[in-house]
C-alpha cells in the first residue's frame, strides 16, 4: 500500500487479519498457477475479486473426477483447492458491459493478476499502458508458460510439459530411462509463489515510488529456478544429473529404505550423524568406502545393502523410534489421509474449515505461512476463511459496489464488506 494514500478496508463478518488487509486483487487468471497466487495473497487478507467467463467460469470448474455434491451442481475438488478466499464475478470481456466493469475493478484496485498468453490482454484492449493510464498504481502479475519474450514464448505452458521441458522428469523417478512427473503441479504452483512474492516486492517498492510496477514470471522459469544443486552441478561441474529414485544424489545414506514389514526415511546428513548411527546398527563407520560421505555417494550401493541389511530385523514402528532416541532424523511415508489427520499438521493451521454455497462445511488445506506480534507472540494470521465461490456468486454485490462508489482511483476508494 502507498503510505500516502487512503487504504482500502475490507471487514469480513469476522476480521480477516493478514499483512494485505485493505488491499484489493483483481483476478483474471484461470487453471492453477495465477489462482494460486491469488489465494496466497487472499490468505495475507487481500481482497481477491475473481473473475471468470459467464456460463463455465474457470476452466478447473470442470477438471475432474473428483466432483463432490448434488448430481446437478457438482463441484470440482480442483477448483476447490486454489480459490477459497475470493469473491466471483462473470464477465464477458469482449462485451462492453464486461469491459466497463473491469475498468472500473481496475481504476479500484492494487493488484490485477493474469495469465493469458502474451497479446490476449492486449486484444481486449487492456494492454499494460491501457491499465497503468486507468490507474497509475496498478501492480501487474503477469504469468506464461515459456516466458513473455524469446523464440517459444507464445507457447501454451501446462504443467505436465514445463516439468518435462524444464528437466524437472529427468531428475525424477526410479532411474534415467524412468521420468515420472512430481505429484503435483509443482510448475503451476512454484509460479504462483514466484508471482505472490513478486507482487508483495511491487507493493512494497510503491510505498516508495507511488507507481505499479508489471511483475513477469512463468512456469518455465520457476522450474528452472529451483534446480539448485542439480542445477550447479550442470553448470559448473559439467555433470548430466539424472533421476536415481528415493536416494540423495551427493548425500549417502540418506533416503528410502526397506525394513522388516515396510519401508523408513533417514538423513544421515553429517559424518557425526554417520558415526552415531553406523554404531547404534553394527556398521564399520571407518570401512575405506565408507569412511566420508564422498566415499559413501560413490559406494552407494554398498551402503544401501548394508543399511537395509541392519535394518531387517526392524519393524517400521520400532526402528523410527530408535532413530529418534539417537538423533537420527527419520520419517514415514504417510499418504494424505494420514497427513490431514495428524495432530502436527492441524497444529499448524494446514487444515481450514469454511462453509460452502452448496457443499456446506467443508475441511481444505490451510496455508503455509503465519503470522506473530512480537512480544506477546498473539498470533496475526488470517483466522476467517472463505470457501471458494460458486460462480458468480458475488457479482450483484460487487456490480452495486461498484455503482455506488462511482469512478474509483486507485487504492484510494473505501471497499465496503465482501459477501462471503
Amino acid at each position: 500500500m502507498n503510505q500516502h494514500t487512503t487504504p482500502h478496508t475490507t471487514p469480513d463478518p469476522e476480521p480477516a487479519g493478514g499483512p494485505l488487509a485493505g488491499t484489493l486483487v483483481v483476478d483474471l487468471s484461470r487453471a492453477l498457477a495465477g489462482p494460486h497466487a491469488g489465494m496466497m495473497l487472499a490468505d495475507l487478507g487481500a481482497r481477491v475479486i475473481k473473475v471468470e467467463t459467464p456460463g463455465t467460469g474457470d476452466d478447473t470448474r470442470g477438471w475432474g473426477p473428483p466432483f463432490v455434491g448434488p448430481e446437478d451442481d457438482p463441484q470440482a475438488t480442483y477448483f476447490l483447492s486454489c480459490n477459497r478466499n475470493k469473491e466471483s464475478v462473470a464477465l464477458d470481456l469482449k462485451s462492453e458491459d464486461g469491459a466497463r466493469v473491469l475498468r472500473e475493478l481496475v481504476t479500484r484496485a492494487d493488484v490485477l493478476v493474469e495469465n493469458f498468453r502474451p497479446g490476449v490482454l492486449d486484444r481486449l484492449g487492456f494492454s499494460v499502458e491501457e491499465l497503468h493510464r486507468l490507474n497509475p498504481r496498478l501492480v501487474v502479475l503477469s504469468i506464461t508458460g515459456f516466458g513473455h519474450d524469446g523464440p517459444e514464448s507464445r507457447r501454451s505452458g501446462y504443467d505436465q510439459i514445463v516439468q518435462g521441458e524444464a528437466g524437472l522428469m529427468s531428475l525424477t523417478g526410479s532411474g534415467p530411462e524412468d521420468p515420472q512427473r512430481v505429484g503435483v503441479p509443482i510448475a503451476d504452483l512454484l509460479a504462483g509463489m514466484n508471482g505472490a512474492y513478486g507482487v508483495l516486492a511491487a507493493l512494497y517498492e510503491r510505498t516508495r515510488t507511488g507507481a505499479g510496477k508489471v511483475v513477469r514470471t512463468s512456469l518455465l522459469s520457476s522450474v528452472v529456478g529451483v534446480h539448485a544443486f542439480q542445477g550447479t552441478r550442470t553448470t559448473v561441474a559439467h555433470e548430466v544429473p539424472l533421476a536415481q529414485g528415493n536416494h540423495h544424489p551427493s548425500i549417502a545414506p540418506y533416503g528410502l529404505f526397506s525394513c522388516r514389514g515396510g519401508k523408513v526415511q533417514i538423513s544421515v546428513g553429517s559424518e557425526k550423524l554417520w558415526r552415531t548411527f553406523a554404531e547404534a546398527f553394527g556398521l564399520e563407520a571407518d570401512r575405506p568406502e565408507f569412511a566420508t560421505n564422498a566415499d559413501r555417494v560413490r559406494n552407494r550401493p554398498a551402503v544401501i545393502a548394508a543399511v537395509e541389511q541392519a535394518f531387517s530385523a526392524h519393524e517400521p514402528v520400532e526402528l523410527l523410534e530408535r532413530l529418534g532416541r539417537i538423533g537420527i532424523p527419520a520419517g514415514k511415508v504417510r499418504t494424505l489421509d494420514e497427513v490431514y489427520a495428524w495432530e502436527q499438521v492441524r497444529s499448524q493451521g494446514l487444515v481450514v474449515g469454511v462453509d460452502h454455497e452448496v457443499l456446506g462445511p467443508i475441511e481444505l488445506p490451510g496455508p503455509a505461512v503465519r503470522f506473530f506480534a512480537p512480544g506477546d507472540a498473539a498470533e496475526t494470521t488470517r483466522r476467517a476463511h472463505a470457501a471458494p465461490p460458486v460462480l458468480d456468486q458475488h457479482g450483484a454485490t460487487v456490480r452495486a459496489w461498484l455503482d455506488a462508489t462511482g469512478a474509483g482511483s486507485g487504492a484510494a476508494t473505501e471497499t465496503p464488506e465482501p459477501s462471503r
